[in-house]
């Protein structure tokens, strides 16, 4: 990418005679070792960076910089004026992006570039001086250096921020596609190396939180950098009977305490709230939080609040098969069938209640609101209907789920 603009008022508001040029470029090699040596000792991050042979190619693209700028002062009309300055910016747009690359800081780049004008600006004003360019000059000769090294920091700054982003568009692509690898299922190998593609360190679990797309970007800024997002290609989602798109979020190590931060994170906002689960079946969790979805989107409509679907187990449990439980509450049913629907009702509610109380009469009668006796009575036409099935612990189990009342 090239980087091109005017500094100052431009080569035609100064010029510099041909002696002061000649002896700024023969001292140019000093004033640029002399910078590099200034920048290594003020500016911690290059101490030992610049040593060696990349503190020589540094040597050489400051060079080029401060000759870039003597070239601009001098007013050269050779060729395209603009192609000292322009190569000059290309330069420090590629440092930028190196110094993106290299993890350092845009501090350190900035603090080098003030350290590298004063220093600079010291031995050309110096040189300057002794070639004979009168004192009433320097003020705009210091003035043209400092919004050189001005574009040169701009340049950079440019260079620095685009290859944060392209770099952080490519990890987030990697992230989105771990997400998917990670619903799709694969092996552990596979998984662990699309982790490290995507710069992402696996955690002890991950836990799925399904939301609105529309409101995930105000919840990621809350849950940290390490929470994956899953935008496209949800499996099932073309099934779900909701009325508009959404997104999934793969957040780690929500367990204990931590989950109930989750749940106050996502106050106010339509989201559904998976189990925690090993980072490489965070699928099951996905699943869970599907089923939750659709459970509470039938019976909640206007949902305004988080779903916690550890809250829903027993309704997820009894409804995971609806053709099963309604083959399984006739079968176990079937005794009553015959009754008038009032009595089958009454009788049905009793067995239930005496279930779950374990045969105690006074409390169930208490929760029904009727005398201990009527209890007994409707108990009494139980028994003759079901016999020694009663006895059975897993004719029981299957009763007290096939009774359970359905949302």
């Amino acid at each position: 990418m090239s980087i091109s603009g005017d500094v100052g008022s431009g080569p035609d508001a100064f010029r510099i005679d041909g002696q002061v040029l000649r002896a700024l470029r023969d001292g140019l090699p000093a004033v640029a070792a002399q910078t590099l040596l200034a920048v290594m000792a003020e500016v911690p991050g290059y101490r030992v960076g610049f040593r060696g042979p990349m503190g020589e190619s540094i040597q050489a693209a400051v060079q080029m910089a401060i000759g870039g700028f003597l070239k601009l002062a001098s007013g050269t009309r050779e060729g395209d004026p603009s192609t000292p300055r322009r190569t000059t910016l290309d330069g420090a747009y590629a440092l930028g992006r190196g110094e993106a690359r290299a993890g350092r800081s845009m501090d350190a780049l900035l603090a080098a570039y003030r350290v590298g004008a004063r220093v600079s600006w010291r031995g050309l004003a110096r040189n300057a001086a002794e070639a004979g360019l009168p004192a009433s000059a320097m003020a705009e000769f210091a003035e043209l250096l400092f919004a050189y090294i001005d574009e040169l920091s701009a340049a950079s700054v440019a260079g620095y921020n685009d290859e944060l982003n392209t770099s952080g568009r490519v990890r987030e692509r990697y992230r989105e596609r771990l997400g998917q690898r990670l619903l799709a299922g694969g092996t552990a190998d596979v998984l662990t190396a699309a982790a490290e593609r995507a710069e992402w360190t696996p955690p002890t679990t991950l836990t799925a939180v399904l939301l609105p797309a529309a409101q995930v970007h105000g919840v990621l800024a809350l849950l940290g950098a390490e929470t994956l997002l899953v935008s496209e290609e949800l499996p099932g989602a073309d099934s779900w009977a909701v009325d508009q798109p959404h997104a999934l979020l793969l957040v780690p190590e929500v367990d204990g305490g931590g989950r109930q931060h989750l749940i106050r994170v996502l106050d106010r906002r339509q989201a559904v709230v998976g189990p925690a689960r090993p980072w490489l079946a965070v699928r099951a969790s996905y699943d869970r939080a599907v089923r939750t979805l659709a459970l509470v989107a039938a019976a909640e409509p206007e949902l305004v609040h988080p779903v916690d679907s550890e809250d829903h187990l027993v309704d997820l449990v009894v409804g995971a098969d609806g053709e099963a439980l309604a083959d399984l509450r006739a079968r176990v049913l079937e005794p009553l069938a015959e009754l008038a629907e009032a009595t089958r009702e009454r009788l049905a509610e009793t067995l239930l209640c005496w279930l779950l109380h374990q045969g105690r009469r006074e409390e169930v009668a208490e929760a029904l609101h009727v005398h201990a006796q009527t209890v007994r009575y409707r108990m009494q036409q139980v028994r003759e209907l079901y016999g020694d099935r009663l006895l059975d612990e897993r004719f029981v189990r299957e009763l007290v789920v096939a009774l359970v009342p359905q949302r």
